[in-house]
């Protein structure tokens, strides 16, 4: 028999946290998260997120052990201003019973028909900048720090009970030697001097943290016409400023700026964690934090975690001025691949903006969506 718990308090959530670690326990590909970040994004008073969103967080039992776990998600932004009627559900991972699913999607509808949403749809997160989607293929790659890893039935369990395909998204990867240095480097200092526009390089952390907020806005502009996007508030900012722009190497942080020293376009890329965070194994300490710092100055995998340019700069080969940077500082380190975010399949300009790099499309995940009947 299989019973549904809500979690209500710090000791359950944890125990929601953790269950992916015995469920992935023989697993070398999936990536933990760090036990303690994962249970604080989770609440409430820590992070901003829960200021436009609410979340209920349940976990499947059966013989007093948990079998599976999901997130009921509404983003009310979306719901009321954006009037998407969508019911997310995410951080879903399950063993592989079919039954179980069943009984967690179907509480996650429950939410839904009582809010009087039209449909459901995940995995997906609270908003652009969290995890999303079913890994379908690309099983035997290492997963992220910034994506969901899954057991292959996943994908069958969702289907079977009516779910259909809503979004692909691609994940690909590059030989950091595919990029032409000489030929970025040419093009650069044409780019640069038709649309006077100044790259910024960075030492210290605290010389970006003037530019973040204006990072976003450019984040806003660039993304504002996918269909997934979802606004970023000002304290949200704030709370990814906290968590993660003190932690990225400052010099994996380009910015272009224009003669009047408004930015027009970002990129931001981290040093792969994967295996520090394998390592670590949830906890930061006693040497979970060296794992990661070591990963921080010596790893020869990069992921690109975030690229935009301003629409009044796209179309302009401005992105050529970003890739020139990182040839500058990449070669020196020595890094090897260079790994990419999941992307939409369909957004046509950022597949564009690879293709001089003869990317590899090792995985893809998709985000599976059923109207509530």
């Amino acid at each position: 028999m299989i019973t549904l718990k809500k979690i209500t308090t710090k000791k359950e959530m944890k125990e929601f946290v953790i269950f992916p670690f015995s469920l992935y326990k023989d697993n070398k590909y999936w990536v933990p998260p760090i036990i303690k970040d994962e249970v604080d994004n989770f609440d409430s008073e820590k992070n901003p997120v829960f200021e436009n969103a609410e979340a209920q967080f349940f976990v499947a039992i059966r013989n007093k052990k948990i079998v599976g776990r999901i997130v009921a998600i509404i983003n009310w932004f979306e719901v009321e201003k954006q009037q998407i009627k969508k019911m997310r559900f995410g951080w879903f991972d399950t063993i592989d019973d079919i039954e179980v699913t069943k009984a967690l999607i179907n509480r996650v509808k429950k939410i839904g028909v009582k809010n009087n949403l039209e449909y459901i749809e995940g995995p997906v997160g609270f908003n652009n900048l969290d995890k999303t989607g079913v890994l379908t293929e690309g099983f035997d790659h290492l997963g992220t720090m910034i994506t969901w890893y899954n057991h292959p039935y996943y994908k069958d369990h969702l289907e079977q009970l009516g779910f259909v395909k809503e979004k692909e998204y691609l994940e690909n990867k590059f030989k950091f030697k595919n990029v032409d240095s000489a030929y970025f480097n040419r093009i650069s200092n044409i780019i640069k001097t038709r649309f006077k526009l100044t790259a910024l390089d960075f030492t210290k952390t605290k010389e970006i943290m003037p530019y973040v907020d204006e990072m976003f806005e450019v984040f806003s502009a660039a993304y504002s016409k996918l269909s997934t996007f979802v606004p970023i508030s000002e304290s949200q900012i704030a709370f990814f400023k906290k968590k993660y722009i003190s932690f990225i190497n400052p010099e994996y942080i380009k910015f272009v700026v224009n003669e009047q020293n408004k930015l027009v376009a970002f990129a931001i890329v981290m040093p792969s964690f994967s295996e520090a965070l394998q390592k670590a194994k949830g906890k930061l300490f006693p040497f979970g934090l060296f794992h990661l710092l070591k990963a921080r100055k010596y790893s020869k995998d990069v992921t690109f975690y975030l690229i935009g340019v301003h629409p009044d700069y796209q179309n302009k080969g401005v992105h050529a001025i970003i890739f020139d940077q990182y040839t500058k500082t990449f070669g020196p380190l020595g890094i090897n691949n260079c790994i990419r975010t999941p992307e939409l399949e369909d957004n046509e300009a950022i597949n564009k903006l690879w293709e001089k790099f003869a990317p590899i499309t090792h995985k893809r995940r998709r985000t599976y969506k059923k109207r509530i009947l």
